[in-house]
């Protein structure tokens, strides 16, 4: 153990990243949040710039700031995200609603402009969010859903997609890390293979978004959807984001035709008119207080760019695996996530029988993983916000409270 902490120590001796372990509000208690793949920590400056919105924005310019600032901020702001994180041109990205509120919109746009296709490819172990989605679009548009049976560690591969993607297929939708093991596909080859069977894809970026570098516009990605509540800071609830490459625009029209996506808002016209662009996958009033937190994430993520923390996120994850192997495996703990940290994104989950009892303990003595059933641990690693000696004093409470 005195070498694994002597390691730990030394990575975070070398870390580029250390400075911005001080952003982050320090939660009174916690030995080791190892959570921010589920909700990240909040930052310190967030108070202060809460209070200004208060104070200035809506409590000083009242209504005139829907004029000034608000009405452009969900586009805004999607054009951030695509620059900082998803390498995605300006114009094709923007923050609305819940994760899935648009993942049923992107679905349904996708498979109705995709005539004479009856076939939606999902996998079976996807997140529950997604396939309900899936489920319920499949129902409303007498489609049929084709299932793939990936493996649960490696996640899907470019082969399950080819035995499954024909002339039949109108979507396909996967996440680009799996939410339980965070096994991590290749967009690119995937993305290919679905073209291929002419057919369109929809990535869900919840666990990728803010930790992975992604090309959506290189990749010939169609379509896209995250959150913003995980590696982006935004806080619980926090509108999510969906992208719809420029190539797609004028093409696919969304099904929740709400007057924020008109194109003239003001005109309160008689028949609904889409605005161009992606602005008309806007519906409802955008959720302006939900978008402050996670612009002061995105400032960090610029500055320290999204390279270096996913770089930082192979040495994270890295440690947490060399610490399994050095003081879980001995235990009975089997580990759930790929050993190559080109092939994972920014979590890792282990197995034991007892973790629904282990977890309790652990969160009882402030050190906060996630459990997932039906027996596994996750361990989420925020770069920005977490050092390599906080995962190792995680992993080896999971020991002790193995015994």
């Amino acid at each position: 153990m005195s070498d694994l902490l002597a390691l730990a120590r030394d990575l975070d001796a070398r870390d580029p990243l250390a400075s911005h372990l001080d952003a982050f509000v320090e939660a009174p208690g916690v030995a080791a949040y190892l959570d921010g793949n589920s909700l990240g920590r909040p930052l310190r400056e967030l108070p202060d710039r809460l209070a200004a919105f208060v104070r200035e924005d809506w409590g000083t310019r009242l209504i005139r700031s829907w004029d000034e600032q608000w009405m452009d901020l969900p586009t805004e702001l999607g054009d951030r995200i695509g620059r900082v994180a998803l390498g995605a041109a300006a114009g094709q990205t923007v923050v609305a609603d819940s994760t899935t509120v648009l993942l049923y919109k992107l679905m349904r746009a996708a498979v109705d402009a995709q005539a004479g296709r009856a076939e939606i490819v999902i996998e079976e172990g996807n997140f529950p969010t997604d396939r309900f989605v899936a489920e319920g679009i499949a129902a409303e548009r007498g489609m049929t859903l084709r299932w793939i049976a990936a493996d649960q560690i490696a996640g899907v591969q470019v082969a399950d997609i080819e035995a499954v993607v024909n002339e039949n297929t109108a979507l396909v939708v996967l996440s680009h890390v799996d939410y339980r093991s965070g096994a991590l596909a290749d967009m690119r080859a995937i993305t290919d293979a679905v073209h291929e069977a002419g057919g369109l894809v929809l990535w869900d970026l919840c666990h990728s978004v803010g930790v992975i570098p992604t090309e959506l516009d290189a990749c010939g990605v169609d379509l896209a959807v995250g959150c913003t509540y995980k590696y982006l800071n935004g806080g619980p609830g926090s509108p999510a984001f969906a992208y719809v490459n420029a190539r797609h625009h004028g093409v696919l029209r969304q099904p929740i035709q709400g007057w924020m996506g008109a194109g003239d808002v003001f005109a309160m016209g008689s028949a609904y008119a889409p605005a161009g662009g992606i602005r008309q996958f806007i519906s409802g009033t955008p959720p302006v207080l939900g978008m402050l937190a996670m612009q002061g994430m995105l400032d960090l993520i610029e500055a320290a760019s999204i390279g270096a923390v996913r770089e930082k996120s192979k040495t994270l994850t890295g440690l947490a695996v060399q610490a399994f192997d050095e003081e879980l495996a001995p235990l009975g703990v089997r580990l759930l996530s790929p050993r190559d940290a080109a092939q994972r994104g920014g979590h890792v989950t282990i197995g034991h029988p007892d973790f629904a009892e282990v977890t309790k303990t652990l969160w009882a003595d402030g050190v906060i993983p996630d459990f997932r059933f039906p027996d596994g641990i996750r361990l989420g690693l925020s770069p920005l916000s977490t050092s390599h000696e906080e995962v190792l004093s995680g992993v080896l409470a999971v020991r002790d409270a193995l015994g």
